[in-house]
């Protein structure tokens, strides 16, 4: 895997997007061919068309790899997308004549030639993917829940790259292990033989996820494999680079301790809020007619007061108000007391219901953001009600208020909403990789994830 801005992502997924980014670059240099000829211009104004194109491959989850479409359904999303793009490249050259190559002709030839060549490029690569040709064998040591979760992410993730090609059983009792098919699974006294099993079936990587490291680790069997050139991995090390997040119901006290992360220079600290500061004041001040209408149109839908205020644990636990627009009916708690929202809560008002899918009642937090109670990324504010209970049953759930809480996180944009203790140890997971792993790069990253979210209306309540 490759790390970029604080993401691991498989090599062959990187070269993927790089393979169609080059396929939309010649369709465009290929349709100029065509019709002008040779002209250096065209090498470099291709380059505008090739990002347009795929920024809206992305935020049409065209590169959610681990979705796959039949042929009909790739090419309407592949007409959505470019459509999206020629819509955004008219307004642009709009505003820069000179960026035009061509008339609409070529233009629509250009998109031609990038559905049939994608298509061909994307129906190729899917059957790759199904043969499992450029998957890399590794082998699980262990049957535990850290195993377990491992094998099961894999399954899942037909994109990551891997396939478990081999598991060394930690006991005889867990049997069930035998049930998986194309997969070699073997118990040993002391693991014996793990070594030349690995180098007999080619695996490249030996994952060491056990239940019990005190008794019976096989220091010899992995010594030798590293020794043979076989990269040996830790259980949750491999966990969180495989799937973003920790996951505090199996997670080894040591390795967290001694694990990279949880830093941030001073420096970056002062950047992260100087940009808050910038970002929360332009955005007041460019989206004041949508706050302006959007507190009108309240007013006038139901009774109550335009704005919502409420108590929110922050970061060192210091309580502060968070502030939203009322999307629900005024008192909403009065007889139920503090509930988590669920899905069609026949609390929401009709304007409730709108801004909740475009995220428009969030959009009074950056005065929090401006005052520093927030900031624009971080762990989701929760209320005490809540936070009280959490902390007594999920493991480490008070590291969240190591950071301010923010408008979006990695856990909202991985995650979704969620509204149980399942939910809230599932998001702990996320926050605590963000902690982790956080910088100004990943804050970009879940800004842009943030971005799509907004425009696919998803995980609204």
């Amino acid at each position: 895997m490759l790390r970029v801005l604080k993401q691991y992502y498989p090599v062959r997924n990187i070269f993927f997007v790089i393979g169609e980014g080059l396929i939309i670059y010649a369709s465009v240099i290929f349709a100029g061919w065509i019709l002008l000829g040779v002209k250096p211009f065209i090498i470099v104004k291709s380059l505008l068309i090739t990002l347009i194109c795929q920024i809206c491959l992305y935020y049409n989850d065209l590169y959610d790899l681990n979705v796959t479409y039949s042929s009909g359904e790739l090419g309407i999303r592949l007409l959505q997308a470019l459509g999206v793009a020629t819509i955004f490249l008219s307004g642009i050259y709009f505003v820069f004549p000179k960026a035009i190559i061509s008339g609409s002709f070529f233009f629509a030839l250009t998109i031609g030639f990038i559905i049939l060549f994608s298509m061909v490029w994307r129906l190729t690569w899917s059957l790759v993917l199904n043969k499992d040709m450029l998957n890399q064998k590794i082998m699980v040591v262990g049957s535990g829940e850290l195993a377990r979760n491992i094998m099961n992410e894999i399954k899942n993730r037909k994109s990551c790259g891997y396939v478990v090609a081999a598991a060394a059983l930690e006991s005889y009792d867990d049997a069930d292990f035998a049930d998986e098919k194309n997969m070699a699974v073997f118990c040993r006294e002391h693991h014996a033989g793990l070594c030349n099993i690995a180098k007999d079936m080619k695996i490249k990587k030996v994952v060491v996820a056990l239940r019990e490291r005190r008794a019976g680790f096989p220091t010899k069997e992995l010594l030798d494999c590293r020794v043979s050139g076989i990269d040996i991995l830790e259980g949750d090390s491999f966990y969180e680079k495989l799937t973003g997040k920790l996951s505090v119901e199996h997670i080894n006290p040591e390795w967290l301790i001694f694990s990279e992360g949880f830093r941030t220079s001073l420096f970056s600290r002062f950047l992260k809020r100087s940009l808050d500061i910038v970002l929360s004041f332009t955005m007041l001040v460019l989206l004041s007619p949508v706050i302006l209408l959007t507190a009108v149109l309240i007013k006038i839908d139901s009774k109550g007061p335009v704005f919502f205020s409420q108590e929110r644990v922050g970061e060192k636990k210091k309580i502060y108000k968070i502030y939203k627009f009322r999307s629900m009916v005024a008192d909403a708690e009065k007889q139920s007391g503090p509930v988590w929202a669920k899905a069609n809560d026949d609390r929401v008002t009709l304007v409730g219901r709108f801004i909740r899918k475009w995220r428009i009642d969030e959009l009074p937090q950056l005065w929090n953001v401006l005052k520093g109670e927030m900031s624009f990324v971080g762990p989701r504010p929760e209320r005490e009600f809540f936070v009280k209970g959490l902390e007594f049953i999920i493991p480490y759930y008070g590291a969240r208020f190591t950071a301010k809480p923010g408008v979006t996180g990695w856990a909202q944009v991985s995650y979704g909403y969620g509204a149980s203790v399942k939910d809230a140890t599932e998001k702990l997971n996320y926050d605590l990789f963000y902690m982790k792993n956080m910088s100004i790069s990943m804050d970009l990253v879940i800004v842009l994830r943030t971005v799509k979210t907004v425009i696919s209306g998803e995980g609204a309540r």
